[in-house]
């Protein structure tokens, strides 16, 4: 299946990496493309514009950073509305806006294009591994279409429902990462102002109910080493977060406990800049508490 990526960023570069050592004919198109020898390298095509890429490729990887930027390559001038054709599948590994993905469904239902919405976990180094997590919204016979590019991708996927609830449900994961984050900093400055030796305490933890990701991944990866290089940014988490919190306030829904965690996550940036790993919010601790 021929492949072309939008957004050759550290999870674009990665993913076309992955799709070209599969054996799948990549196309990338970026205005900024840092890893063009590596890429060039691999046997990835770079184009000069969106118009080249589609008049090339079958399936369409987004890997973009928001929505604004998405719709603006969706329909905006020498976008892909503009140029697709029949038989084209535009697969969205962005973590975007649901509302916008809902929309942008909507805009390509009198083209010939069909959307999937699939966000991705596992970071950059998962997308030049191509073991990602993807959590897949849409037609399953879309879905079913891209499975060469998804096995190039991917280690686990999920289909969680139609179109947009992949993004949806990618919310819904890092709002709880984000709270477990905030827990597995307070249980370790506990446990060292109790003197206890923290990755035994975790070693326990992580034997029992309480584990979470963060306990059995990010605190041996990232944490208690004081690495905190996993590629993501505080900046790419609160946007995150900030879209979790519009789709609390858009449902209704009663949730204290999320609604506390994204103050604290908001509240931080006085101490934790944007450019800081998003790991950093364990060491967040409110003045005068």
């Amino acid at each position: 299946m021929k492949t072309g990526i939008i957004g050759l960023g550290n999870m674009g570069a990665g993913m076309a990496l992955s799709a070209r050592r599969a054996g799948l004919e990549t196309y990338g198109y970026d205005p900024d493309t840092r890893a063009r020898a590596e890429l060039e390298a691999a046997g990835v095509v770079l184009v000069d514009s969106i118009a080249t890429l589609m008049a090339q490729a079958e399936a369409i990887v987004l890997s973009l950073p928001n929505s604004e930027i998405i719709e603006q390559v969706v329909w905006g001038p020498g976008g892909l509305l503009e140029h697709g054709r029949a038989g084209q599948i535009v697969l969205d590994t962005s973590t975007a806006d649901p509302a916008s993905t809902q929309k942008i469904a909507q805009a390509l239902e009198a083209s010939p294009l069909q959307l999937v919405d699939g966000p991705v976990s596992g970071g950059p180094k998962a997308a030049h591994a191509g073991s990602m997590t993807m959590l897949l919204g849409g037609d399953s016979d879309n879905i079913a279409r891209l499975a060469p590019v998804l096995d190039a991708l991917t280690a686990k996927r999920v289909h969680v429902g139609p179109v947009g609830a992949g993004h949806s449900a990618k919310l819904f994961n890092n709002l709880l990462c984000g709270i477990n984050l905030l827990a597995a900093g307070e249980a370790i400055r506990v446990a060292r102002a109790a003197g206890l030796n923290v990755e035994q305490i975790l070693e326990g933890v992580n034997a029992g109910s309480g584990r979470s990701a963060v306990t059995e991944v990010n605190c041996p990866t990232w944490i208690l080493n004081g690495a905190f290089n996993s590629g993501f940014t505080m900046k790419l988490m609160r946007k995150d977060l900030r879209l979790a919190a519009e789709m609390i306030e858009k449902s209704g829904a009663a949730a204290p406990l999320s609604r506390e965690a994204l103050r604290l996550w908001a509240d931080s940036v006085a101490t934790l800049a944007d450019e800081e790993d998003f790991n950093r919010i364990v060491d967040f601790v409110e003045p005068n508490k």
